[in-house]
């Protein structure tokens, strides 16, 4: 498969998100009350430093994988996970510095969505042709009724012992 600019800066964009993503989560895991303080999150120490290490996982699936998309996709949603963490702050005492923190995860969120949606490859030409198909043989009007006859098998049939309760 060839690839285009665009798909060459999208996985450029991909690396640099994942060297993002380890940056952070060793700020996080190894300072969490640094970052707790600058987000008005303090006392969430121990939940920062797992927000680290999901940064750092998410980090060292985009650099080696083969296809990032789906790491990409990780990140988009630990940052809806981030953004509800900061609302609960936004309510505290540290409302300036969780809103702060929130635009900026905001920001990051969007670059994360923009990657994630400019990494999408099309469907293969095979695959394509399926898009229209329901799975009935027919259409549904003229399968309608097609089963009555049915009886079913003796092995599907709820036990004798168990039908009272049906």
């Amino acid at each position: 498969m060839s690839r285009t600019r665009g798909s060459d800066q999208a996985l450029a964009l991909a690396q640099g998100l994942g060297w993002f993503s380890i940056a952070l989560g060793v700020a996080q895991v190894l300072a969490p009350h640094r970052v707790t303080r600058a987000t008005g999150l303090q006392g969430q120490e121990r939940l920062i430093s797992s927000y680290g290490m999901r940064e750092i996982a998410t980090g060292i699936g985009l650099l080696t994988a083969k296809d990032p998309t789906p790491w990409v996709w990780g990140r988009v949603g630990g940052d809806a996970l981030d953004i509800g963490t900061l609302a609960a702050g936004i309510a505290g005492p540290e409302r300036e510095r969780s809103g702060m923190a929130m635009l900026v995860t905001l920001g990051i969120a969007a670059l994360d969505v923009g990657c994630a949606l400019a990494l999408r490859r099309p469907l293969p030409a095979a695959m394509a042709g399926f898009r229209k198909r329901s799975g009935l043989p027919k259409p549904a009007g003229t399968m309608r009724g097609a089963a009555q006859d049915f009886v079913v098998p003796a092995d599907m049939r709820t036990p004798e012992a168990l039908r009272p309760w049906q």
